[in-house]
């Protein structure tokens, strides 16, 4: 198939995978990727379903995007239904107060970007959270942000915020489990979904590494609880823990809190250059662990429609446009 193909490989993939893939990154970068290959009319997407989902929505009407494995999804982006984000919108408009704007992380699902771009926000990485969070504040506007409530609480910190300015909307509870006046003093409201992945990395973990190497540093992920990310040295997303690992000087020891596999791999890397990497604690991502080397020869062979992930056009639109502010940002 030539150029006609390009496989996409996420960080957490297994590197057997991985050694099959075109481009290998985060789930953005990827897609970016896929968007800007136009020779590609078949694009593999090695990774979980919203990732193809956003392949899908910025890649052209010629580009088909598949998975190998479509039931590999993620369970953060799942714990944002599109009833419920609606419920919570209208409590959040009718509560008073100056005017709302819902900033979605891009780990979530289609219908939810959709839903941000129909009521004018943007979308967001881990890495240019701050950035968006700033463009609706220069508005004169609150934030809602979902699905990830570390995501949402570190950058809000990380912007002079304080406990006080920063409300938890729990689905699960009646009004979200706020009142009218939490509601009317918070600055962001930030919905209650989290990573299986980041949330493993714990505060008597974190002070055992230190009490046993205290020279090494700690570098984790922002979608990390608050109380653990204010013990580590430095947070970054992906790429950016990925760089900062590479800068590391030779003897240095670093403790790394995002997917093991990613961190396994980068201790093979930096191994050479006499720097120590190692996980803050074992945890892999089960959904990405769906996708092996078996399930894409498959797919290359086979092609079957179920495994074609798909968006339709009225989510698609309004899903682009939260994207598209975001890039703009």
């Amino acid at each position: 198939m030539g150029s006609r193909l390009l496989i996409l490989g996420h960080y957490y993939q297994r590197d057997e995978v991985l050694s099959h893939a075109d481009s290998v990154g985060d789930s953005l970068e990827l897609s970016r990727r896929a968007a800007a290959e136009k020779r590609a009319d078949k694009i593999v997407f090695c990774g979980v379903h919203f990732m193809a989902e956003t392949a899908d929505i910025l890649t052209g009407p010629g580009q088909s995007v598949y998975m190998p494995e479509p039931a590999a999804g993620c369970p953060m982006a799942d714990m944002a239904e599109e009833s419920a984000v609606r419920k919570a919108w209208d409590i959040l408009k009718s509560a008073g107060g100056p005017g709302w704007l819902p900033v979605v992380y891009v780990n979530s699902t289609a219908p939810i970007k959709a839903l941000c771009g129909e009521w004018g926000g943007s979308a967001c990485t881990s890495s240019n959270a701050s950035k968006v969070f700033k463009w609706v504040l220069e508005q004169g506007c609150r934030i809602f942000f979902l699905p990830d409530r570390h995501l949402g609480v570190n950058t809000a910190h990380d912007l002079g915020m304080n406990d006080g300015d920063i409300a938890l909307y729990d689905p699960r509870k009646p009004s979200g489990g706020l009142t009218p006046e939490q509601i009317a003093g918070a600055r962001v409201i930030v919905w209650n979904g989290f990573c299986c992945v980041h949330t493993k990395f714990r505060v008597p973990l974190v002070r055992e590494i230190r009490d046993k190497w205290p020279t090494a540093r700690i570098i984790v992920h922002p979608e990390t609880p608050r109380e653990v990310a204010m013990l580590a040295d430095a947070r970054g997303s992906t790429a950016q823990i990925i760089k900062y690992v590479e800068q590391a000087t030779e003897g240095s020891t670093i403790f790394v809190g995002t997917e093991s596999r990613l961190v396994e791999r980068l201790a093979a890397q930096l191994a050479t250059r006499g720097v120590t990497v190692k996980w803050l604690a074992h945890s892999v991502c089960r959904n990405m662990s769906l996708i092996t080397e078996e399930s894409l020869a498959r797919l290359l062979v086979e092609w079957p429609d179920g495994h074609r992930i798909s968006v339709p056009p009225d989510v698609a639109g309004p899903a682009r446009s939260a994207l598209e502010r975001m890039l703009a940002v």
